[in-house]
């Protein structure tokens, strides 16, 4: 018989004693890494954070059963929400043209949203942003509305791109902050779907940007009312915001107003639409102000003007021409006027007996520009003055007819004024940008007009290809147009015999058989028509005409010596 002993099976003493299982079970948890044994505040810690877990948990999933039960019940689940691919075609107006005859009709437009503002569970109000104009809309839970489809649309991220569908309504009260022509009208909406949906977080808001840059450019400010003072720098940075603000929109058009002037006053000259190279050989003035860069094995420039070109295709038997297109400097000027590059409006002339035949077609040109500007873009031009109230005050002649001075005449009256003209005089240098201000002062006091012309230039401020007056070689047949006291365009007779025009390439220290200017010479020598014409600055028009305070409020992505983004 086995005499073996048997053990109990619970003793209550000797932890050796106990099964393997047992004595794990009892013993307390470890740290990570079979460290110490935890203590009791941890201990307690850990269960309160898988009390918590669990808690968390638990409601996650209770929100995602209520919301499937709410999104199951809603009835109005297919009215809002992303746009679906399989809809049909919709027709959408641009709500800018809706009239009294629409109130009580359903219209579908697309457009961002510009505001959101919650009222209660029932009832939101969105603003609608197109082409910087603005529209009310509201959408209430009333049947077939649900409250989801309410509080989906009041948590649209601002500028996003929604397609809504509604009622138009005359509201009791116009709405103020409605556009001009907008305050009659409000959309009640029916359907909303989301097209593009913005970020969450913008760099800057476009309402912020709806007001005037300041003249500081510190960083960081905000204004009486607490709301964020952007300056110019920020909202160049940020261009597309920027331009979506009514004023830029407004300003856009105006722009694209002077391109299209001058292009349909051109045309019905006869003139020519030319296209001319922005690569040269070399500096096309014979400045040094030129862009350098890599052409294969050798160098070449950006063009500094189509002058080049443009007399060369006046020698081709042209007649009359124009072009519009980038022009590049490499001047080093951080000024309230100057770019890098900017949009030139050049043209070039053949005249019978006078260069001032081609004159008289420049100032009828840029009278026609700036008289339509007024007449045909009244309302932008309204807008603008809002943020600039210049731009509703530029003074044009009263008889149609520019205002034409000679040079001297304008160095006699700053004189007038008490200013040292002694260089101008003795034809040692141009006038100063303070000086042109000044002038422009005096002559909108005394002649009532901010658009007049200076002719009959000193020879030795013009570029080698100016024709000297016959009258007095110290002068030149050169013509410079100036708004509100700044040039916008420098123009004049050219030298069209060959070998005066060597000579005065020779003066200015331009050789004649240099690269890029030894073809522009033989054309001359082939013999070519007297010829004028000149070059305006599309950017400074613009700028003068509206008042701006900079000129890169007038340009669509500017480039100075600082900028060279977005």
């Amino acid at each position: 018989m086995d005499q073996t002993t048997t053990l109990p099976l619970h003793p209550k003493g000797g932890d050796g004693d106990m099964p393997r299982e047992d004595a794990a079970a009892q013993q307390p948890p470890t740290a990570a890494g079979g460290e110490a044994p935890l203590s009791k505040n941890a201990l307690k810690k850990l269960a309160k954070d898988k009390a918590k877990a669990e808690k968390a948990a638990q409601r996650a999933a209770q929100e995602q059963a209520a919301a499937q039960q709410a999104a199951a019940s809603d009835t109005a689940k297919h009215l809002y929400g992303l746009r679906p691919s399989t809809e049909a075609t919709v027709e959408t107006i641009n709500f800018t043209q809706l009239t009294e005859e629409q109130y009580e009709k359903e219209v579908t437009v697309v457009a961002r949203v510009d505001s959101v503002r919650l009222q209660s569970a029932k009832l939101v109000f969105c603003g609608l942003r197109q082409q910087g104009k603005k529209l009310q809309t509201l959408i209430s839970a009333t049947e077939p509305i649900s409250r989801q489809m309410v509080k989906w649309t009041g948590g649209i991220n601002i500028n996003s791109v929604v397609q809504v569908t509604g009622v138009v309504k005359k509201p009791e009260i116009p709405i103020a902050s409605a556009s001009a022509g907008l305050t009659e009208f409000e959309l009640h909406i029916r359907k909303v779907y989301m097209v593009a949906q913005a970020a969450q977080m913008l760099p800057m808001q476009v309402k912020d940007a709806e007001r005037p840059p300041p003249e500081s450019h510190e960083e960081g400010q905000v204004d009486s009312k607490g709301e964020p003072i952007v300056t110019l720098k920020t909202r160049l940075d940020n261009r597309v915001l920027d331009l979506q603000t009514e004023t830029s929109q407004a300003i856009t058009w105006i722009s694209s107003g002077v391109a299209q002037l001058f292009t349909e006053f051109m045309l019905k000259s006869g003139a020519r639409w030319i296209f001319t190279s922005k690569f040269t050989g070399s500096a096309t003035e014979g400045g040094s102000e030129v862009f350098e860069l890599g052409y294969f094995k050798r160098k070449a420039y950006l063009a500094q003007s189509p002058q080049i070109g443009k007399q060369m295709c006046i020698a081709g038997d042209m007649m009359n021409v124009f072009e519009i297109g980038p022009v590049f400097r490499a001047e080093d000027s951080n000024t309230h006027r100057h770019l890098t590059e900017f949009t030139g409006l050049d043209f070039e002339r053949s005249f019978q007996s006078h260069y001032h035949e081609v004159l008289d077609f420049a100032e009828e040109l840029l009278v026609f520009i700036l008289s339509e500007l007024k007449t045909r873009f009244k309302d932008e031009i309204a807008v603008v003055q809002r943020s600039y109230p210049k731009a509703g005050d530029f003074k044009l002649p009263k008889d149609g007819k520019a205002l034409r001075l000679k040079y001297m005449d304008g160095v006699a009256l700053l004189k007038e004024a008490g200013v040292d003209v002694s260089e101008q005089e003795k034809f040692e240098n141009d006038f100063t940008t303070a000086m042109e201000k000044q002038l422009g002062r005096i002559i909108r006091e005394k002649y009532d007009t901010d658009f007049y012309v200076l002719d009959k230039f000193p020879l030795a401020v013009r570029p080698f290809y100016t024709k000297p007056c016959p009258d007095d070689p110290t002068l030149s047949n050169s013509y410079d147009f100036f708004m509100r006291g700044e040039e916008i365009m420098s123009g004049a007779q050219r030298i069209n015999e060959a070998h005066e025009l060597e000579a005065a390439m020779r003066v200015k220290g331009v050789d004649p058989n240099g690269p890029g200017f030894d073809d522009y010479v033989s054309a001359f020598r082939q013999a070519c028509p007297p010829h004028a014409g000149g070059g305006l600055g599309l950017n400074r028009i613009v700028m003068f005409f509206l008042g701006l305070p900079d000129i890169r409020l007038a340009t669509l992505f500017p480039r100075d010596p600082q900028r060279l983004r977005p």
